[in-house]
């Protein structure tokens, strides 16, 4: 049986019964838990074929991650998960805080690739293992951008400081953007293809989304906004976000960004609105986006948990890991800690060590590395590309699931220094 109403079936249950186990039993962040467990009920369905029917783990594995979480993400819904997490941001902070989120976005996603690619490319020379700097450095773009969906998701329950808080959500959204543009630069020079240059690339990448995004929202928020019809609203907002990421798409521009463009427009303009007093009812907006987000969250970490197993066929898989998870906090904190000097004042308080170590720990990465990373395949031999896919579901796993898990340690003991 292979239809999409019974892979729909099997995922949901997943989630629904992950889920409940995690609220009676475990208790712990939910989204981690999905990850974890969905991790070990794969590892036990692999090792229970294996023994039974002396099938090898790279077929099992075929069976197990019988949904691809590439096609899944890049042409199905992660427009809609971008949206949803930016669709409630108060425009007014980011104006306030507008300086050092794009130092951030910009200036440390890019400076994170360069370090992280030159440490790996390091790396790989003393391990023996045959790659390039082009390739190390796009190894670098996949893994620098941090993910929006796990710090909307996952910081939040942590009750960080609003405007420390606001900061680390800002970054995570506006950074998809220069990663895919870095990704592209990096990626053209492994394929010995003629670079258009970073700055050029960006400038489509970024700039042109964010036109897209622009157009779609002057075209489809005006429905939104003079409608008395409370599902219209929600379809208007479903036809901006995955119009302007097909388009987007169409013209080699970044999808992510263009997403990201409509739900910061329509949280400003029905911010606006309001000010002008006219009256919105948006309660089944809300609702309708809080759901999906929490849906398409919940199936995405299933799925990356499944996902993950595919390491464990990779050769040398455990001091690749390690080397890939030391690169990525090194590369993390260092490009975090060069973009702090030109920061300014930082909010609530914060100096600069304590900085540079909470946006280190909460650099958390998710699906969008792991897209670009199997985007990579048709480009890169066999071995090469497993080293990129399993240093970047290493990095994802160890960042979710250890960083996550341990966020809040990290954050009371940076206030217990700052009270003392």
């Amino acid at each position: 049986m292979d239809s999409f109403l019974f892979k729909v079936v099997i995922i949901m249950l997943l989630v629904v019964l992950l889920g409940y186990f995690n609220e009676k039993v475990t208790k712990i962040t939910y989204e981690i838990s999905l990850m974890l467990f969905a991790i070990v009920i794969g590892a036990v369905l692999l090792a229970a074929g294996m023994i039974m029917t002396g099938t090898s783990a790279a077929d099992l594995l075929d069976e197990i991650q019988f949904v691809n979480l590439e096609e899944f993400l890049m042409e199905g819904v992660l427009c809609f998960m971008l949206f949803a997490g930016s669709c409630h941001m108060k425009i007014g902070n980011f104006k306030k805080h507008a300086r050092i989120i794009g130092l951030l976005s910009i200036g440390a996603t890019l400076l994170g690739a360069v370090f992280y690619g030159m440490l790996f490319y390091g790396a790989s020379r003393l391990l023996g293992l045959s790659l390039t700097l082009p390739v190390c450095l796009m190894f670098g773009s996949i893994t620098a951008p941090t993910d929006p969906i796990a710090a909307t998701s996952i910081l939040k329950k942590f009750h960080l400081p609003e405007q420390i808080g606001f900061i680390i959500e800002g970054e995570s959204l506006l950074n998809d953007g220069v990663g895919v543009a870095l990704f592209v630069c990096f990626s053209g020079l492994v394929k010995a293809e003629e670079s258009k240059g970073f700055f050029q690339v960006m400038g489509k990448e970024l700039f042109g989304a964010v036109l897209v995004g622009l157009v779609v929202t002057a075209i489809c928020f005006p429905v939104f906004s003079r409608t008395k019809d409370e599902a219209r609203q929600v379809f208007a907002s479903l036809l901006a976000v995955s119009a302007a990421y097909l388009l987007c798409e169409q013209l080699g521009f970044s999808g992510a960004i263009a997403s990201v463009v409509c739900g910061v427009l329509f949280s400003a303009l029905r911010d606006r609105e309001a000010l002008q007093g006219r009256k919105m009812e948006l309660e089944k907006f809300d609702t309708f986006w809080e759901m999906l987000d929490n849906l398409l969250n919940s199936v995405l970490y299933v799925m990356l948990g499944l996902s993950f197993l595919r390491i464990l066929t990779m050769p040398h898989v455990f001091l690749l890991s390690v080397v890939a998870i030391l690169c990525n906090l090194i590369g993390r904190s260092g490009s975090v800690g060069c973009m702090s000097f030109f920061a300014g004042v930082l909010p609530d308080g914060y100096d600069k060590k304590n900085f540079v170590k909470l946006l280190t720990w909460g650099g958390l990465r998710g699906g969008l590395s792991v897209a670009l990373a199997m985007s990579t395949s048709p480009m890169l031999p066999e071995t090469t590309y497993h080293i990129i896919l399993g240093g970047t579901y290493a990095i994802v796993f160890f960042t979710t699931i250890i960083q996550g898990l341990t966020m809040k340690n990290v954050y009371e003991g940076i206030e217990k220094s700052l009270k003392a």
